[in-house]
Formats: C-alpha cells, sequence, structure tokens
C-alpha cells in the first residue's frame, strides 16, 4: 500500500514561536502558532489539516460505496468542524461534525442516510478517529425518487 508523510517543525517558546507543516507531496505547506491553533488568527492548524483529512475521505468513501451499489453520486460535499477542547489529562478533540451533502438519483432520504453512517465507520481515517466522537448530519440533495 501507499506510503504518505507530512512534516512538522516548531520554533520558539509556545507562545511566541511558530511553526510549519508541509505535505510530502509538496502541494500544500502553511505556517501555524499558537495563534492560529487557540485564536482567530490566519494560518492553519493541526486540527484544521485533521478535519480536511476526514472530510475528504469520508467524501471519496462515500462516493465509491453510492457507485457500488448502483446510484453513483453526481456530486458529494462534505465539511469536518473539528472541537479542540480539554479534560482532565489535557487539550483533546472533543467531538468532530459532519456535514454531508450529495447529489444522488435513485434512492430516498432513508436508504441514504443508512449508507452515509454505515460510510462513517468505514472510511480510514474514521477507522484511526475511532476513540473521538464523529457526529454525521448527511442531505440527500435534487434526487429522482427511487
Amino acid at each position: 500500500m501507499a506510503e504518505r508523510k507530512a512534516t512538522a517543525e516548531w520554533n520558539g517558546s509556545l507562545m511566541e514561536g511558530e511553526g510549519k507543516v508541509a505535505l510530502g507531496s509538496g502541494v500544500f505547506s502553511g505556517a501555524f502558532s499558537f495563534a492560529t491553533r487557540m485564536g482567530d488568527e490566519p494560518g492553519t492548524n493541526p486540527e484544521e489539516l485533521l478535519g480536511a483529512s476526514l472530510a475528504g475521505c469520508y467524501a471519496m468513501a462515500l462516493n465509491a460505496t453510492l457507485e457500488k451499489q448502483g446510484t453513483p453520486a453526481k456530486n458529494v460535499k462534505v465539511e469536518a468542524k473539528v472541537f479542540l477542547g480539554k479534560d482532565e489529562g489535557g487539550f483533546k478533540i472533543n467531538r468532530i461534525d459532519l456535514e454531508a451533502a450529495a447529489e444522488v438519483d435513485g434512492i430516498d432520504q432513508e436508504k441514504f442516510a443508512g449508507v452515509a453512517e454505515d460510510v462513517k465507520h468505514a472510511c480510514p481515517i474514521s477507522k484511526a478517529l475511532a476513540a473521538t466522537n464523529i457526529t454525521l448530519n448527511a442531505t440527500l440533495i435534487k434526487a429522482n425518487a427511487a
């Protein structure tokens, strides 16, 4: 199987320092800091990148599953909201909320919701995040009746 990599570097103190992350493919690199992670300063952060990973994996897996079942999606859009919080052990990802919308013909909302929920547990990134509460709101759009 394929091996993927990413790199990160941090320089300086926690509050005044800065970091850089980069994908091994070279298609993305970005700066991060305490302010981009804990505040609203422009820049990226590990939680945002985690959300992008889950959203991308989920969109692709949902599309593939629908296609295998004979109801291919014309379009799948997914947003992941990652919530960073604290517990007695320190900082942690409290939950991730997935919002998925797909344009699919030949399937009703009930069947679509079941497929979407199954995929939430089956995509590789979801499996890697099994200790995290992942919620899902899946909406079928512009579909013809099944």
